[in-house]
């Protein structure tokens, strides 16, 4: 017994310390304050609002952080378009990143000033710089972040590496997050169509880029060749871009990584439950900000209330709230502190407001620009993981898998699904509508060592996000040994990835990559081919496919799978599986499951 006690006190320890090297990772991740003595005045530059100086970075680059380029949305300019940021006298230290923009708190991490249910602050429109020594008129990489839209900051990304190795110049950008980036409540109209779109958040990147292509010499970047990219809901954010009129010639390439792109009506951004709105919409965030009040005693009560109120007063009380009692009205239920709620809403202004396909079928309807389509080969497993729905522990710290053969089903038939919607149809009708220079890969990389017994390779594999410390080059930040084991294959796989991009950025092209020296990279559909996988010689290398997925074809591969265990299990597929890209009606992709369509884990 006494032998039992210290093996589980040691394992205590064990776990205890892993928490706080885990949550020390976190916070590095968060906004950090450079040093006063690493200021050069070397590093001054001029922009539109006044003279800023930086530092000397990593890998021989020179860094601008936290530059705003907009107002703080405050006051009156919350639920209002960004406007160009206020003058400065004198030089501006660019040496801490900005604020975080609000968002509930992730997991085990502490971020910026504590809010109650809501972390950050609305003074966060900033925006930070890498660029190589001596720049001068080399490609521009806009990076944006992901994280659902609702949580995430630009400081989690370190451009020092990628801009030296690829000679390019590096920008990163926070934007409105949650409620505060996308609300369209009618009452808050005034006439104005930007102000009414509700696209707070997608105004904030299209203004970032405005500040880039004015400023952006200063720094030694060329403003007419400038590459948006993005992972997860900043690849939906770079899609949203293209579909955005507003942004027509801000940018000359685009990349979206894991994204999608499936806008939500106006009614389902602002209407109530009952007439098609979102459970999260608008109006339904004002009815349970009745009720956490107590101003109303049920949801009946509050959709009364409401309507009775004058937009004057309803404006005066949404204005009134604070952040935390706005981020409050979302329980503790969140994945990683990632919000449900409508964004990216079809307003016909800032954003299109036709079907997705006919969007991207006529480059009429988009910025029809050189653009990378790509999506990682098991991207839901970074949900599922350490979800007690597929996985156990025991001993408080030895992971292993409830049942792996359903699992990987779970894993392929989702990550599917997200080829489809997020690359592959996408491909298709950009192609169609006689772009040239559409690319897709998928990221195949899965060799993960096992961490306390968890075998890594098995339940992440080609994870969704997987990819981004082979695009940053940032292996060195991951604290988790095992996560990305050194060996020269991942780096090289790494190097090649920063090559295809740099290159494409150069060149709206990604060719061999700027070494010249990595398989090509053939567009969609030449000679029949569509797709490049990364991947390292173990298993297969990098290397041009045919494959071609469909939502369609995915639900009929599903349908004729033998392997699944019950009809329970594959209309649990339907729904999990075409849950993770929303928009899909099973009425029309597997009828026989309806029924299964609501629900969760």
């Amino acid at each position: 017994m006494k032998k039992l006690l210290i093996i589980l006190l040691v394992l205590s320890v064990l776990i205890i310390a892993g928490l706080v090297a885990l949550r020390g990772y976190l916070t590095r991740l968060a906004p950090q304050t450079a040093a006063p003595e690493q200021r050069d005045d070397v590093t001054i530059r001029r922009t539109a609002s006044g003279e800023v100086v930086g530092f000397f970075d990593e890998a021989s680059t020179r860094a601008w952080l936290g530059i705003p380029y907009a107002r703080p949305p405050i006051g009156e300019l919350r639920w209002r378009p960004p406007q160009p940021p206020e003058p400065w006298e004198g030089i501006r230290e660019a040496m801490p990143f900005g604020n975080v923009c609000p968002h509930k708190p992730l997991w085990l991490m502490d971020v910026g000033d504590a809010l109650g249910d809501a972390l950050g602050d609305e003074d966060c429109l900033t925006l930070n710089i890498w660029a190589p020594v001596n720049a001068t008129r080399l490609p521009v990489m806009f990076w944006i972040h992901g994280g659902g839209n609702s949580v995430g900051t630009s400081a989690t990304y370190d451009g020092a590496r990628l801009a030296s190795e690829q000679n390019v110049v590096v920008v990163t950008v926070n934007y409105r997050l949650g409620p505060l980036g996308w609300f369209a409540h009618p009452d808050l109209a005034t006439g104005w169509p930007l102000a009414d779109s509700g696209n707070y958040g997608t105004l904030d990147l299209i203004r970032a880029l405005e500040w880039t292509r004015d400023n952006i010499r200063s720094f030694g970047g060329d403003p007419d060749r400038v590459t948006v990219f993005g992972e997860s809901a900043g690849g939906y954010n770079v899609l949203s871009l293209m579909a955005s009129p507003l942004a027509k010639g801000l940018f000359q390439r685009a990349i979206s990584q894991s994204g999608g792109y499936r806008p939500a009506s106006m009614t389902e951004a602002g209407g109530f439950r009952e007439a098609g709105g979102h459970a999260f919409s608008a109006r339904e965030v004002v009815n349970r900000l009745l009720l956490q009040d107590r101003t109303v005693a049920d949801r009946d009560a509050a959709v009364a209330y409401q309507g009775d109120m004058s937009p004057e007063a309803l404006r005066g009380y949404l204005h009134d709230k604070s952040v935390a009692e706005i981020f409050s009205v979302w329980d503790e239920n969140t994945l990683g502190g990632m919000l449900d709620f409508p964004f990216h809403f079809a307003d016909g202004v800032v954003l299109s407001d036709l079907p997705v396909e006919e969007t991207f079928s006529s480059r009429d309807n988009y910025n029809a620009v050189p653009v990378i389509l790509g999506t990682n080969r098991d991207e839901p497993a970074l949900f599922m993981a350490w979800n007690a729905r597929w996985s156990e522990t025991f001993l408080w710290v030895f992971r292993t898998l409830k049942d792996e053969d359903a699992y990987l089903r779970a894993v392929k038939y989702g990550a599917l699904a997200w080829k489809a919607r997020g690359a592959d149809e996408l491909a298709e009708a950009m192609t169609r509508s006689g772009n040239r220079q559409v690319y897709a890969y998928r990221f195949d990389w899965d060799e993960q060592d096992r961490v306390m017994g968890y075998d890594l390779s098995t339940a992440l594999g080609a994870a969704h996000a997987m990819e981004l410390p082979f695009v940053f080059d940032s292996f060195h930040r991951i604290p988790v040994d095992g996560m990305f084991p050194q060996s020269e294959a991942r780096d090289d796989l790494g190097r090649s990835i920063r090559n295809y991009w740099g290159h494409f950025a150069a060149t709206g092209k990604p060719d061999r990559g700027s070494e010249r020296n990595d398989p090509p990279w053939a567009a969609w559909g030449t000679t029949g081919l569509t797709s490049l996988i990364l991947d390292t010689p173990r298993d297969g290398g990098i290397r041009m496919t045919d494959e071609r997925v469909s939502l369609q074809a995915v639900a009929a591969m599903l349908a004729a799978d033998r392997d699944v265990d019950s009809e329970a299990e594959r209309c649990d597929l339907y729904r999990r599986s075409f849950r993770w890209i929303g928009g899909v009606d099973l009425k029309t992709l597997a009828p026989q499951c309806e029924a299964a369509s609501t629900g969760g884990d």
